[in-house]
């Protein structure tokens, strides 16, 4: 009785939202037969949200970057909050050096290709729920090889502007997400699309993900 109680304390209870059902299947499949995962699925945000609240959160979340109700960096953020802070990772097709950048920054658990293995996949809920982070070692390389590509003419702050102007958000919310006031949003702004030879945000964004600075 006592190894019982044990055993299920180890457990891991792991929630995957994802609005591809059949990923969902194949991944139920394979940890179903493992011992320490105890998984919960959702296909949508909402979906997610509701299984937080009625469950009492989990102790890893992983969401589909471009499943329908996902914003990037906000929801990330929302779904942390709801989990009581414990970790969220990002799952994703494509995952670009642009996207590693910013899940490190804004505090993901890890970002993780649909194309990992079921058992990498394994060692990689393991890993992130032990509070690691988990990044393949061919994300981090192409991340390197994208900032050595180019030498950025723009500033640090400018950058963190830039990245947020892709995001499609407006000075001031910008300036929100920065702590900065709206006025000094604007003047990066300026300074942005001048050295980048542009005339507004949108062709400063065009060009900096041709130049692969986002």
């Amino acid at each position: 009785m006592n190894t019982q109680v044990n055993q299920n304390a180890t457990n891991l209870s792991v929630l995957i939202a994802d609005d591809h059902t059949l990923i969902l299947e194949i991944i139920g499949l394979v940890l179903e037969n493992t011992p320490d995962i105890k998984l919960s699925t959702a296909i949508s945000i909402d979906g997610a949200i509701e299984q937080i609240r009625n469950k009492g959160g989990f102790d890893l979340i992983l969401l589909d970057l471009d499943m329908p109700g996902m914003h990037g960096v906000e929801t990330l953020k929302q779904i942390a909050e709801l989990n009581g802070d414990r970790p969220v990772g990002i799952i994703t097709g494509g995952p670009t050096p642009r996207v590693v950048e910013e899940m490190t920054r804004n505090g993901a658990a890890g970002v993780v290709p649909k194309t990992t293995s079921m058992k990498s996949l394994t060692n990689a809920i393991r890993f992130m729920a032990a509070g690691e982070r988990y990044f393949p070692l061919e994300l981090m390389q192409e991340q390197r090889a994208a900032q050595n590509a180019f030498v950025s003419p723009l500033s640090e702050r400018e950058v963190s502007v830039l990245n947020l102007l892709a995001d499609g958000k407006p000075n001031r919310e910008i300036g929100g997400d920065l702590n900065l006031a709206e006025a000094t949003v604007k003047m990066h702004v300026k300074s942005i699309c001048r050295k980048l030879g542009v005339t507004n945000r949108t062709q400063a964004v065009i060009t900096a993900r041709n130049l692969k600075l986002v």
